[in-house]
């Protein structure tokens, strides 16, 4: 009884060591991958491909080239920390410096350690080495870089997503990045207040374009939707535009228009700060009105002051909103493109707007090199 108590304590113990360095080993290659574990692992992996390279390349100099050895310090440059890659770039030396003694000087054949592989060789650890320092001062791993970009990129999508809107309306947004980038300097924060019966909608471009304005519209991004609704319509403007100034930036200025509709009556007002006018089609005349707000641009003024206009959408009317992008060119006058852009929006007012704003950008700025939006608010006949 006593030896079969033994052996069950035995097997207990066993399992949860196996158990415990299963989650240790699970733990480890988790960390290692979000960029927060050690990088021994593949130092280890690495200083064992060298030797390997190496006697390739004595034992079979044609197949295995002395220049091989890039390859692991490319992935080292990828893989390593800066202090860790330069115990790597040793042991590819000395590999380099045994072939050349066993193969013999490089003028008696080919296959041979010549000044050429040293150099490439040398400037590969070189960009390497530059790759890895970058990563280790910006503090973003290669295997979260891309992960924390996409988390970003989809951010931004996420936060320029119109709330859904009660039967009778319809809405829909198109955002196109300056290059065929994945960010834009143009974003989108909206919110349906007043107990769901209001929509605020802030559309705003940043200045700059694509990557450069990003990173400045993923901030702005974050602190309009969190002012979007927590200030009464006529208050979020100023206070957007106190918080560009505070910011302090060279190129610190952006352009925003602020819609606040009633989704019950329909009555609008539309808040500037120095961006294009909206348009609203009329249902009954069929033409485009033009809907222009009073306003400075944002991070230029201190305590500027924003002049609201008023309208009202009808059953039938359509309200697009739009930044310079779509309808701005060198040496075309704004009101060309304006005209340009509701002309090729008339071809949609007899089969509806579904579907509208990527046609409409295709069809007046598709190969516009600047960020573009365009939002619809159609009001259902």
């Amino acid at each position: 009884m006593a030896r079969g108590s033994a052996a069950d304590s035995y097997t207990a113990r066993l399992r949860k060591a196996v158990h415990r360095a299963r989650i240790a080993l699970r733990k480890s290659g988790v960390d290692y991958f979000r960029g927060d574990g050690s990088d021994w692992i593949a130092l280890a992996g690495l200083l064992l491909t060298i030797p390997a390279f190496a006697w390739g390349t004595v034992v079979m100099p044609v197949w295995v080239s002395p220049a091989a050895l890039v390859l692991p310090i490319v992935a080292g440059g990828l893989l390593l920390r800066p202090a860790n890659l330069l115990g790597l770039y040793a042991a590819a030396a000395a590999a380099l410096i045994v072939e050349s003694v066993v193969l013999g000087p490089y003028t008696e054949g080919p296959a041979r350690v010549t000044p050429g592989t040293v150099l490439v060789v040398a400037a590969c650890g070189f960009f390497g080495l530059l790759i890895a320092q970058f990563r280790a001062r910006v503090g973003v791993p290669w295997r979260r870089g891309g992960t924390m970009l996409f988390d970003l990129r989809e951010r931004i999508r996420i936060q320029s997503a119109l709330p859904r809107l009660p039967k009778g309306w319809h809405r829909e947004m198109s955002l196109r990045p300056a290059g065929g980038q994945s960010f834009s300097g143009d974003f989108v924060v909206a919110a349906r207040t007043n107990g769901g019966r209001t929509l605020e909608v802030v559309l705003t471009d940043v200045s700059g374009k694509g990557m450069d304005a990003a990173s400045r519209a993923l901030l702005l991004s974050g602190a309009f939707g969190g002012l979007l609704g927590s200030l009464p319509p006529h208050g979020f403007l100023p206070a957007a535009n106190g918080y560009l100034l505070r910011q302090d930036w060279d190129e610190g200025f952006a352009t925003s228009i602020h819609l606040v509709l009633d989704l019950d009556s329909g009555d609008y007002e539309l808040l500037s700060a120095g961006h294009l006018p909206a348009l609203q089609l009329n249902a009954g005349s069929g033409r485009w009105e033009e809907k222009s707000a009073e306003g400075p641009l944002l991070g230029v003024y201190d305590k500027a002051q924003f002049d609201p206009v008023k309208g009202s959408l009808r059953p039938g009317d359509v309200l697009m909103l739009f930044t310079d992008g779509l309808v701005e060119a060198s040496g075309r006058d704004i009101s060309e493109g304006i005209d340009r852009l509701t002309g090729e929006a008339d071809r949609y007012v007899a089969s509806g707007f579904e579907g509208a704003a990527w046609h409409l950008i295709e069809a007046v700025a598709k190969d516009v090199n600047d960020d573009r939006a365009l939002l619809l608010l159609c009001r259902d006949a």
